[in-house]
């Protein structure tokens, strides 16, 4: 096996280097960057947030981790795999706004959810939480599937039929 000028080992087939100086220096600031939002983001938790508090927003955050990759992200995963088995009858654009689509939706669900759980447990004050969040997130729901329906219909339909950018001059 021979080895590159870098000194690095050559990638293996079909995959292709990046080992352009430019490359490894936008990687890098990139890498640095997110290790200083970490920290700050550490820094700010722990100077606002009462350490008695810190078990429970560590456990938020597990939670969210489990929930993105136990259901949001195979979800999102099972419908691009079942467009895409749609064959060429479906086009990327409309798997993308799909998928985006329940996106957008789930993280609108994990926001609502913490208040349809605390409408349960709200105090006896009903202008703490004033609205029927349940109904609410429901609207939310069928609002968003007809929008994604007439995104994904349009996107289907331009690319079913485009445009011809000269007509027909057999008639002349």
């Amino acid at each position: 096996m021979t080895t590159s000028r870098t000194g690095l080992n050559p990638p293996p087939a079909g995959i292709p280097a990046s080992t352009s100086r430019r490359m490894r220096s936008i990687r890098l600031a990139l890498l640095g960057l997110g290790v200083l939002l970490l920290a700050w983001g550490a820094f700010v938790m722990f100077d606002s947030v009462r350490l008695t508090r810190i078990p429970g927003v560590a456990l938020w955050i597990a939670a969210a981790i489990v929930l993105h990759d136990a259901i949001l992200a195979p979800i999102v995963f099972a419908f691009g795999i079942a467009l895409r088995r749609a064959g060429r009858r479906v086009t990327g654009t409309v798997i993308a706004i799909v998928q985006g689509a329940i996106v957008v939706g789930s993280i609108v669900s994990l926001i609502a959810v913490p208040t349809l759980v605390a409408k349960n447990f709200a105090p006896a004050n009903p202008t703490v939480l004033p609205l029927n969040y349940g109904l609410n997130l429901a609207i939310f729901w069928l609002l968003l599937a007809l929008v994604t329906v007439g995104l994904s219909v349009w996107a289907f339909l331009r690319w079913r039929s485009p445009v011809e950018a000269f007509p027909d001059d057999s008639g002349r």
